[in-house]
């Protein structure tokens, strides 16, 4: 009759989050799910640099300065007493990121998730404000008659 083998079992080797054992210590088997734990996320589609990986930050980042610097600009002229210009650039400039997200391959850190969602978002918002920028009252420069007949269905007594 065979010894009984008193050693204590060996550390299983964790190459990855994949390959981790499970409860029982037995090797995980390969699939295509997702890890368990990561330990970092994944860069979003086209936020690679803009420019050479030698460039300076500010060139890498290029895309990204010119939507903030346009919103800054924006913000800027409101807290001047230009509503109407500056939330029309703020406006401008997220549709100016949505253009951008679309044309350019690589954007840097403008491209938060996907290419569908980012341009979605960013143009959405963008038109929203232009909208609500040119129908800011007094003297709208755009006004949409739908609207003030729901207004005023809304709110009769």
């Amino acid at each position: 009759m065979p010894a009984e083998d008193t050693r204590e079992p060996a550390e299983p080797t964790v190459r990855d989050a994949i390959s981790a054992p499970d409860s029982e210590g037995r090797p995980r088997r390969v699939t295509r799910r997702f890890p368990l734990f990561t330990r970092d996320t994944a860069r979003p589609e086209g936020g690679g640099r803009a420019a050479p990986p030698d460039a300076p930050a500010p060139a890498r980042q290029w895309p990204l300065l010119v939507v903030l610097s346009a919103a800054a600009l924006g913000l800027l002229l409101t807290a001047l007493d230009l509503f109407r210009v500056g939330t029309l650039l703020i406006g401008a400039a997220l549709l100016a990121g949505a253009f951008i997200r679309w044309i350019l391959p690589s954007v840097g850190m403008l491209a938060v998730r996907s290419r569908f969602t980012d341009i979605a978002t960013y143009g959405v918002l963008g038109l929203a404000i232009v909208l609500l920028a040119m129908m800011a009252q007094p003297r709208p420069w755009l006004e949409i008659p739908f609207l003030k007949d729901t207004l005023h269905f809304t709110v009769t007594k």
